[in-house]
């Protein structure tokens, strides 16, 4: 459910990258595009979607590694 609410996020916003579940049950982001619309996703992402719960986020930015096509749901 929070995967799908990154991803929707994420590409609306123009990022491309990508979101998956962690056996311990957190979710790992990586995202790149311009900095202001990278933030914006971070706003979305704290708040979380309605059917989601986000206890603690922790954040990272790093240089872009042009890898990234698009943003999708990894397995």
């Amino acid at each position: 459910m929070f995967r799908d609410f990154t991803q929707r996020k994420a590409k609306s916003l123009g990022l491309v990258g990508t979101v998956k579940n962690l056996p311990d049950g957190s979710v790992f982001v990586v995202a790149e595009g311009e900095e202001e619309k990278l933030a914006r996703l971070l706003e979305k992402l704290k708040k979380g979607s309605l059917l989601s719960r986000v206890d603690k986020l922790e954040e990272k930015w790093l240089p872009a590694t042009g890898e990234f096509i698009n943003f999708k749901i990894v397995f």
